[in-house]
């Protein structure tokens, strides 16, 4: 069970965040604007100590478990640029990134959210099966 807190704490980090950013600033939590955003120039000051905190979530972690988790990728840098390009455009066509239609839509009953988080997830299984990762 143990194994489990981390995970639960981060997310219940997140609902807060998303929450409390709602609350106090009237504003979706979802990555992908408040990034683009924060390039346009817009509200530099709230959108920067977001990215910021986004950031500074991996040390806190560390100060708190003692060591960060150990990932390994295996793979080239190529695939992961391309991946992640491929994110970054699918969220500007999706108007919105996991975050902001997966945590804050769904806990909004936004249909429109419902219908995206989903098309992520089938997504997600797809290309894992394709790429062999789900057997």
């Amino acid at each position: 069970m143990t194994s489990y807190l981390p995970s639960l704490f981060g997310g219940m980090l997140l609902g807060l965040s998303a929450v409390l950013l709602l609350l106090i600033n009237g504003r979706v939590a979802g990555i992908s604007g408040i990034v683009g955003r924060l390039l346009g120039g817009q509200h530099a000051a709230a959108n920067g100590a977001f990215v910021l905190g986004l950031l500074a979530g991996p040390l806190l972690y560390a100060a708190v478990f003692g060591s960060l988790p150990k990932l390994t990728v295996d793979t080239s840098w190529l695939p992961v640029v391309v991946s992640g390009l491929l994110v970054g455009i699918g969220t500007r066509m999706g108007s919105g990134c996991t975050s902001g239609h997966g945590i804050v839509g769904l806990a909004r009953l936004s249909a429109r959210s419902l219908v995206a988080t989903a098309a992520f997830l089938c997504a997600g299984i797809v290309t894992a099966t394709a790429m062999g990762v789900m057997k």
